[in-house]
């Protein structure tokens, strides 16, 4: 049981660095809009958003933006990561 435990708390540590190479990308396109990720960035970019955006898809049907003004904060990306953590230290 130990090293499945190990094996499962290593993949949630993978999509955990996932998630947080998708904030950072997406706030690169936040910052920079002309910005296309090119040559490793691309393939890096590109298996992050297809391992991400199913889970999020998931719950942003369900948890809506929270409208301040004009300004509207996603928190399923949060939630996502939260939840992950939380398994992390179930599995350990």
């Amino acid at each position: 049981m130990p090293v499945l435990g190990t094996v499962l708390w290593g993949i949630l540590w993978c999509f955990s660095a996932l998630l947080w190479a998708r904030f950072i990308l997406e706030w690169v396109q936040q910052i920079a809009p002309q910005w296309r990720p090119r040559g490793v960035v691309l393939l890096i970019a590109e298996a992050t958003y297809t391992v991400t955006d199913p889970p999020l898809r998931f719950l942003r049907r369900f948890i809506k933006p929270l409208r301040i003004g004009a300004v509207a904060i996603d928190l399923s990306w949060t939630l996502l990561l939260f939840g992950t953590y939380i398994a992390m230290s179930w599995v350990v």
